[in-house]
């Protein structure tokens, strides 16, 4: 039986629901709720009632989604399993997870990690995270626990789990590398890998450390990398980069298991002969390029020769090819000469560039002898034919424009240097229908359509889209990287890449369902859906604060993200 009763205190009335019940042959009271004066339930009614006394915001839609990869591909358990640690606080797996998810969602520097971490629902995750905890000096005392031989046997484990439980195709790929600049100081002895080389992003006055990576054309996924001096060449770097991949490889497949089938994907920069016999001696399948000038045979084919076919696959519109066999680094390949109206374009811009800087550096150069032969121009060291031939070829250094711009220098009646130039058209003809948006493909997969391998090798955009997010300004995992020695800076490259697996895991599953957005849309969509707790006044006789959780609006994108990625609203911990 339920009731409507009242209670008088001190002279108001409140009001109370109740049931009553017989125990024990007696009709009892067995619960009662209190509803308050009589102005409380008619707000209630009418739909009003006492506000809250604040609300608290949290990253919740991008923490979530990669909270639930890190859980999927086992990160914590794999770091300890390797690198044990008393049950204590939080474990030396957990450090490096939330290093990984800070880098995949909001790269900050150590100093900072609690102020980031304490504003997501990754607190429900880490009961044990607090300020103390999460400081710079605790996470780096829990990372030199990881020894450099575990960092390998960490990745490799993690990875095989991966492979196994989502089924990634290993039938494509793609391998490049970059490098990333420091400010570590010139003199500082503590550090062998930050080196000064040619950088990437024209930052060549800082030290820089290298990165090698694999990475499946199924996903986008890093499945192999490795931090190496930033001065070591690329084409030297390779074949160290194959024995370790070959040996990867092994070590996925097990003991007695044969490789999985794959095609290698790489770019003109790492041929060299030795490297091709590598390549031949581990008996891997590759699609590779060749430049145009080492095969001159071939790149001087009209691009209006007959055997150039139209390619008929949508993704190589404007392409056509064809298709020979020639011997290239000592063994007998498929060769595949392909044009494309893109390709032709934008070089056509770049030698047009090219040639307006050179006439421009050229005019001034002879307006200067001229001036100096007139007399307006007088004083300094007089110049010399060779000055003035080292001169021009400095102007002329880019690509084709020797074969472009003819010249001479010779002495006048005086001694004095006179240059002559002019533009050979009839070599920018030559030019244009030969080596002008031509590119020559090498393979050793002979059974391969043509279209086939031209869409393997420009698979290479993946891996450097990677790249381009690693350093996106907004959304990079790698900076800021405020380390100065060897064994931090891997550690540093272990967790940004196992940030790089775990968005590549998240996105996949969304591209699987057919929504074919970008990496950067994704993050910013999830990372727009925010957890509001809204806290109100605690009432008379309630030990706690009431909460009410909500989610902030959602579209329809969101939407589908969140149902993709089976994310829900959940009855987690207290959070604030």
């Amino acid at each position: 039986m339920e009731r409507l009763e009242t209670k008088q205190v001190n002279g108001h009335t409140y009001y109370y629901y109740s049931r009553w019940a017989k125990v024990n042959g007696k009709c009892r009271r067995v619960w009662q709720k209190y509803l308050g004066k009589l102005q409380d339930i008619v707000q209630a009614v009418e739909g009003g009632g006492p506000a809250p006394q604040y609300a608290e915001v949290f990253q919740w839609g991008l923490p979530q989604a990669l909270w639930n990869e890190c859980c999927a591909a086992e990160v914590i358990s794999h770091v300890d399993r390797e690198c044990p640690k008393r049950n204590q606080g939080l474990s030396t797996g957990e450090y490096l997870a939330i290093a990984a998810l800070n880098r995949a969602i909001c790269a900050r520097s150590k100093r900072s990690l609690w102020e980031w971490f304490s504003q997501t629902t990754l607190l429900r995750h880490f009961s044990q995270a607090n300020a103390s905890r999460l400081t710079s000096q605790q996470f780096w005392n829990h990372m030199d626990r990881i020894p450099e031989s575990s960092c390998g046997t960490i990745w490799r484990n993690m990875l095989q789990g991966v492979l196994e439980r989502e089924n990634i195709s290993l039938e494509s790929i793609c391998y490049d590398g970059t490098n990333f600049y420091t400010f570590i100081d010139t003199f500082n002895v503590r550090c062998d890998m930050a080196r000064r080389g040619k950088n990437k992003q024209g930052r060549a006055n800082l030290r820089q450390v290298s990165y090698a990576l694999f990475c499946s054309e199924d996903g986008q996924l890093p499945l192999f990398y490795d931090l190496y001096q930033g001065n070591r060449n690329d084409a030297k770097q390779f074949p160290r980069m194959l024995r370790a991949f070959h040996a990867f490889l092994k070590q996925i497949a097990g003991p007695g298991a044969s490789l999985p089938e794959t095609t290698l994907i790489f770019d003109k920069g790492n041929n060299s002969k030795d490297n091709f016999a590598l390549v031949d001696e581990l008996n891997l399948k590759f699609v590779g390029s060749v430049k145009p000038d080492e095969h001159k045979d071939l790149a001087e084919i009209s691009n209006d020769d007959p055997r150039f076919v139209d390619c008929g696959s949508a993704r190589l519109e404007g392409t056509k090819a064809f298709c020979t066999t020639k011997t290239v680094y000592g063994q007998q390949r498929t060769v595949v000469v392909t044009y494309n109206d893109n390709l032709f374009d934008a070089q056509w811009r770049t030698v047009q560039n090219d040639l307006a800087k050179a006439f421009e550096t050229l005019s001034a150069i002879r307006q200067r002898l001229e001036d100096r032969r007139s007399g307006i121009l007088h004083g300094g060291q007089a110049p010399t034919v060779a000055s003035i031939e080292k001169q021009c070829r400095e102007a002329l250094s880019r690509q084709h424009l020797k074969a472009l711009v003819p010249y001479t220098v010779d002495a006048d009646e005086q001694g004095l240097p006179r240059l002559r130039y002019e533009l050979d058209t009839a070599a920018l003809d030559r030019l244009c229908n030969t080596y002008l948006g031509k590119n020559i493909l090498i393979t050793n997969q002979h059974a391969w359509q043509q279209e086939k391998i031209i869409l393997a090798y420009r698979s290479q955009f993946l891996i450097e889209d990677v790249f381009k997010e690693i350093k996106d300004r907004s959304i990079g995992s790698w900076w800021p990287m405020n380390h100065w020695t060897d064994s931090k800076i891997r550690i540093h490259g272990l967790y940004c890449t196992v940030a790089i697996l775990l968005r590549g895991l998240a996105l996949r599953r969304v591209h699987r369902a057919r929504i074919n957005i970008s990496m950067k849309r994704f993050l910013g969509e999830l990372d727009g859906i925010r957890e509001v707790i809204n806290v109100y006044p605690r009432k008379r006789s309630r030990r706690t604060t009431r909460q009410q959780t909500v989610l902030t609006k959602t579209n329809e994108l969101q939407d589908r993200l969140l149902s993709v990625l089976g994310l829900n609203k959940q009855d987690g911990a207290t959070l604030g």
